[in-house]
């Protein structure tokens, strides 16, 4: 079921792939101050939208951390389903599998996708959330979901090496093939070291079946353990270059 998982991603992949409010006028200093507006609904200030929550997950493995920023407001039900996986243990074992290389660019462009192999671990597939609802859309970095038709998708998952729109939802499209997309759900933290060098790795040149075929490891990249975390700390900002000395 998995290489058909697969082969049913790269062939829609292959598919797809063809493929500041200007300032008022200054009123006369004589005038008199205009009376203020009463607070109606019509007039009354905008509320503040609250922020998003989100959930952290470290994927610890063989190869090093990678930390998953998941989108838990925009996207309730994906993340809910891999945090499933997550706090159940289902995810521990779970391998990286497969390094698609898409030949369109000098910079890496592509995905690394992996899953739980083990088919007494998967849990009923998730709804699909296709990107015009969600908002979040298919950008370097960016964790997905692989899938059959809307809705079958279960524990295999992508990460984006690169940009690839054809994996969004198209205009007005609200989860029916054709034109559904892929459920993007949250993006790389830190550790996209770590999902470059899986995606390096050595792969097959006759594991796979049809445009499958040459994206496979050679050796399956284990994910040791997978465990909510704390929001990683940001990130320093670069010291400025010192002023010149004074002659």
């Amino acid at each position: 079921m998995k290489r058909r998982a697969c082969t049913w991603l790269a062939a829609t992949l292959a598919a797809s792939l063809a493929l500041a409010a200007a300032p008022l006028a200054a009123q006369d200093e004589a005038a008199p101050a205009a009376a203020p507006l009463p607070q109606t609904a019509e007039h009354a200030p905008a509320e503040q939208a609250a922020p998003a929550e989100h959930v952290y997950v470290a994927l610890t493995t063989s190869a090093g951390v990678i930390t998953l920023d998941l989108d838990k407001t925009h996207a309730p039900l994906t993340t809910a389903n891999f945090l499933k996986y997550v706090d159940g243990k289902r995810m521990d074992g779970a391998v990286f599998y497969r390094a698609m290389h898409l030949g369109y660019s000098d910079e890496p462009a592509g995905l690394l996708q992996g899953g739980v192999r083990d088919g007494a671990k998967l849990l009923p597939p998730v709804a699909h959330e296709p990107t015009s609802q969600t908002g979040i859309l298919h950008k370097a970095g960016t964790i997905s979901m692989a899938r059959f038709a809307p809705g079958t998708a279960t524990a295999d998952f992508m990460i984006l090496l690169s940009d690839m729109p054809a994996l969004d939802a198209a205009k007005g499209n609200t989860g029916e093939d054709p034109g559904a997309g892929f459920a993007a759900f949250g993006h790389v933290a830190g550790g996209m070291d770590v999902v470059r060098a899986i995606w390096n790795m050595p792969r097959s040149a006759t594991k796979g079946e049809g445009v499958m075929k040459g994206d496979i490891l050679e050796n399956e990249v284990k994910i040791v353990s997978a465990r909510r975390v704390e929001a990683p700390a940001p990130s320093p900002a670069p010291s400025p270059p010192p002023s010149p000395a004074a002659p």
